[in-house]
């Protein structure tokens, strides 16, 4: 009988290996430091081993797995800490160009602001010079 095992290529797992070593036979499967040939031949002399034998391959394995989960922990964290470092960065840049182009518009309200009032004392002194004063 055939599992695939992690990789995506077939092992071909007797069903008395099956049944009696399925907890080792998910590590050896979803191991990431063995290739499928290394993974049948710990498949193959599964049966013939002595329990002090499996017992420390299934150690070797689960510490393998449990370290390698520790690393993807550890660099999700950071990924996720530069992640929002990135948001925080974007939102921050995003703020500074509001604020920019808010002090743009304030600063052309002013420049119009200010070209209205010399326009109204242009014609305040226009009026008052030629109206007769």
């Amino acid at each position: 009988m055939t599992n695939p095992p992690a990789q995506g290529t077939a092992l071909v797992i007797p069903p008395e290996t099956q049944t009696t070593f399925p907890e080792i036979l998910a590590l050896i499967q979803g191991s990431e430091s063995m290739n499928d040939e290394e993974r049948q031949y710990w498949i193959n002399i599964l049966p013939i081993m002595t329990p002090e034998q499996v017992a420390n391959l299934k150690q070797i394995l689960a510490n393998e797995k449990s370290q390698l989960a520790a690393i993807d922990k550890k660099y999700s964290k950071e990924i996720s800490a530069l992640g929002q470092e990135d948001l925080l960065r974007r939102a921050d840049d995003q703020r500074r160009s509001r604020r920019e182009e808010l002090k743009s518009a304030e600063r052309k309200d002013e420049e119009t602001e200010d070209v209205k009032a010399e326009d109204l004392l242009k014609k305040i002194e226009a009026d008052g010079i030629g109206g007769g004063v």
